[in-house]
């Protein structure tokens, strides 16, 4: 029976700015996960996303879980905290009619920031203004407005997405499905060198509940692909790493994907 492999992410795992990139419509056949998970299974099921934040992660996933109940492994990048997922009453501008994963830049006040980064590409340019067209559209702007203004804070954020990792987790061991996690930005853990788990009793207890020991880090302090990418001085597009960054760093993680997923 051909093997299936779930792999979860935003555009670090989709393959934004890849060499085979088609305007951010198709995943990349270049990406770290495309690369590290095929040598091993027969079936590639993609539920990464660009823009999603980490409860949207979790709740692809698991949804891809749902409709492959037969699935052997799942391979995860996890991405920044500062991004939410929200279920509205049925819309054809939504996500799978349903799902808003919002992001700073998704703001009024973001919108310059968020032009300003794209600023030598005017292919994610204009798919920025795609997608804020059917934020419009749908009516998620203003709520998303809303969201940022008066509510939006990393505590919550963090809350959210170490709880996603965990629900996650605990679901897979459940099921005895192999995993390997990983992330593009420390910040998911870190302010700083300062770790969040710091704060207080209760996000201390919320991060001793995630098995480390199934995850893959870039370096030190649970450094992340894209800060490593970084540091290493790779080519990059506009805001994310290109093709030879994902080359190296599957190198990098085979030997912890291999005893955690299997090799070959």
């Amino acid at each position: 029976m051909t093997k299936k492999i779930i792999v979860g992410g935003c555009s670090f795992t989709f393959g934004n700015e890849l060499s085979d990139d088609i305007d951010g419509t198709q995943m990349s056949r270049k990406s770290w996960a495309y690369k590290l998970a095929t040598v091993t299974h027969g079936e590639y099921i993609n539920k990464s996303l660009p823009g999603i934040g980490n409860s949207a992660i979790a709740r692809r996933v698991f949804n891809g879980l749902a409709q492959n109940p037969d699935t052997d492994a799942v391979l995860i990048m996890w991405t920044f905290l500062s991004r939410y997922d929200w279920a509205f009453p049925r819309n054809k501008h939504l996500n799978e009619s349903r799902w808003a994963s919002m992001s700073p830049w998704d703001t009024s006040d973001g919108e310059g920031e968020a032009f300003q980064a794209m600023e030598g590409s005017e292919t994610q340019q204009e798919e920025w203004k795609a997608r804020m067209e059917s934020f419009v559209k749908s009516g998620a702007k203003p709520f998303t407005d809303a969201l940022y203004r008066h509510a939006a804070n990393q505590y919550h954020e963090i809350y959210l997405s170490w709880k996603s990792i965990i629900w996650l987790q605990n679901l897979l061991e459940k099921k005895n499905i192999k995993y390997m996690f990983t992330l593009a930005d420390n910040s998911l853990f870190y302010q700083d060198l300062t770790p969040h788990f710091e704060q207080d009793n209760f996000i201390k207890a919320l991060h001793s509940e995630i098995d480390f020991t199934k995850w893959y880090s870039f370096g030190d302090r649970m450094m992340g692909f894209n800060q490593w990418s970084i540091i290493n001085e790779y080519q990059r597009g506009t805001t994310h790493p290109l093709d030879k960054a994902h080359i190296d760093a599957v190198q990098l993680m085979q030997p912890t994907f291999d005893k955690l997923i299997g090799g070959k």
